[in-house]
């Protein structure tokens, strides 16, 4: 259903890398989220008010708060779409994030407001009373909720929205709880058992948990998260490809919203190369990253020269050292200064993320080792950070 209103809504449907559709799918869904969501929490209120079920009447209240997360959802896509203004430069993508938090906190509280129901009747049982249509009603509920489900995990992946995967987890969610509450009924008609306060308690548990879950994904490209392997495996590729880069280094992705992402890099050239050749190279790589992979990227020359022996094969001596001291360890920048008395060996070794030294002892041992060479060598380290790494490197 989904796809045949998207065909008939959305102009350029299939472009889903187009801020103005991406917006569109997730009106759409929310949309569509609101109207599914209310007709399930009528019925389950009928349900819960025939057969005195504080679990099915939970389980209604549940899907009334899901109608709102729709809102929520709605409203922060189109929020989210907003063009950049004077005191929003980077746009207003970020407010997708923040719907998909305050849907996860609304799972929560309801989950929360559901184990508190759902303990009191189990210290104060009381029997349900079956009926038919209760039956029925739960079991359409069910099957309306997997197909929610299905849309929203498919969209979302489609369109890279973390709120769409929240929802879509959360109507998951929804499918067991309400299949414990349809089992609870059975087995209360089928023995003497009271159970309904149990599986109300065990519904708030599943609930708690997508909600949890929800919010850490909406948290983390909050805070800052580190980008896909497969994005920065991309720019390598597509910088490397250029045969005046030599190597890549300081590649750091800031994100802004989907679809709202900058980059900024170094790119190592030879130091013997003309100016205007490079930075015509630089300009074309800044162009085809935009185009190709949808980001404003801003790339600063690193010289090296390549054709000083020496040099070259004192920073392999010096790679080859520091990765002895942290597997996955890198130099760049590295420069020989001669004296009368010592060398200068000057270089940055790019701390992997998952190090357990700290910045200080890391420094400290580089020094010590390299000083311990012979030929009279001072080091001259400064400590960068691994922000982004490309498929297979730390």
């Amino acid at each position: 259903m989904i796809l045949l209103l998207a065909k008939r809504l959305i102009r350029d449907w299939e472009n889903v890398q187009a801020p103005a559709v991406r917006r569109a799918y997730g009106i759409l869904c929310g949309a569509v989220g609101i109207g599914l969501n209310l007709c399930l929490f009528l019925g389950k209120l009928l349900a819960g008010f025939l057969s005195g079920s504080i679990a099915i009447m939970a389980d209604a209240m549940n899907n009334l708060s899901d109608a709102g997360s729709s809102v929520i959802t709605l409203i922060g896509f189109q929020m989210a779409g907003q063009k950049p203004d004077p005191e929003h430069p980077f746009g207003h993508g970020r407010l997708e994030y923040l719907s998909g938090l305050i849907v996860s906190l609304a799972i929560i509280l309801m989950g929360v407001e559901l184990g508190k129901s759902s303990i009191d009747k189990i210290f104060h049982p009381e029997p349900v009373e079956f009926r038919l249509i209760a039956v029925g009603i739960l079991a359409v509920s069910i099957a309306v909720k997997v197909y929610m489900a299905s849309y929203n995990r498919a969209i979302g992946k489609k369109i890279g929205s973390a709120a769409m995967r929240a929802t879509a987890a959360d109507s998951l969610s929804d499918c067991i709880s309400t299949a414990v509450v349809l089992a609870a009924m059975l087995i209360g008609h089928w023995t003497d058992l009271k159970i309904d306060g149990w599986c109300g308690a065990l519904v708030a548990v599943f609930i708690l948990r997508t909600g949890i879950q929800a919010a850490k994904e909406t948290i983390d490209p909050l805070l800052g998260q580190p980008p896909t392997p497969e994005f920065v495996q991309s720019v390598y590729d597509l910088v490397m490809s250029y045969e005046e880069i030599i190597g890549i280094h300081d590649l750091v992705v800031h994100d802004y919203g989907p679809g709202r992402r900058m980059i900024s890099l170094h790119a190592e050239v030879p130091a013997s190369a003309g100016m205007i050749e490079i930075h015509d190279v630089i300009d074309r790589m800044e162009r085809r990253l935009g185009n190709e992979l949808d980001c404003e990227a801003v790339i600063h020359m690193d010289p090296v020269d390549v054709n000083d022996e020496r040099t070259m094969a004192m920073k392999q001596v010096v790679a080859d050292l520091v990765e002895g001291i942290e597997f996955g360890m890198t130099i760049h920048d590295f420069r020989m200064v001669s004296g009368p008395t010592h060398t200068n060996l000057i270089f940055d070794a790019m701390m992997p993320a998952e190090s357990k030294w700290t910045e200080k002892t890391l420094k400290e041992e580089i020094v010590r080792r390299v000083e311990a060479l012979p030929g009279n060598y001072f080091a001259v380290v400064h400590i960068d950070h691994t922000y982004a790494s490309p498929q297979g490197h730390s």
